[in-house]
């Protein structure tokens, strides 16, 4: 799939739109379950499904994990300064950042920073650890700036449809 395709956007019914939502809050749901809340029998559901997952519109299914019971209570939000900005360093950076599972999300962003990386660890040991003997690895970084979350207010994946 090239950028153009990947970036342009599906129409949507409103049906498609409330079908996304339920799936949204839980992807778990039965087709019966889905046709039910839409007032639709299970096959036209089932094939919306269908065309909204070979359109890209549905990327995956996901779990979502409660960091604190598996340990994970520390996240930081990273910023960083590239010392030099060609396309074969910035791809350079992508993707050795990718390849660190602390970091969940990264961002290409415009400002005073070149990148936003969200980061999530144990504590403040292994953030340590990881900003000392990963991040550090990783060439081309000039300037990196942390800011620790003290409290989560709100956190989500759903992504409203108007």
């Amino acid at each position: 799939m090239n950028v153009t395709e990947k970036n342009s956007s599906i129409n949507l019914d409103e049906t498609d739109k409330k079908l996304l939502m339920l799936l949204q809050q839980n992807a778990k749901m039965t087709t019966k379950q889905l046709a039910h809340h839409l007032n639709l029998s299970t096959t036209p559901v089932f094939e919306r499904i269908k065309r909204l997952e070979r359109n890209g519109v549905i990327e995956k299914y996901v779990a979502i994990i409660n960091k604190e019971k598996v340990g994970k209570e520390l996240v930081a939000f990273c910023n960083v300064s590239l010392k030099q900005h060609a396309h074969d360093v910035i791809r350079e950076f992508e993707s050795e950042i990718a390849k660190l599972p602390e970091v969940i999300e990264c961002h290409h962003i415009a400002g005073m920073f070149d990148y936003t990386l969200k980061i999530i660890t144990k504590n403040m040991d292994t953030y340590h650890h990881f900003v000392y003997n990963k991040l550090a690895s990783v060439n081309n970084i000039g300037n990196v700036q942390s800011s620790f979350v003290m409290r989560e207010i709100k956190s989500g994946t759903e992504l409203h449809l108007e």
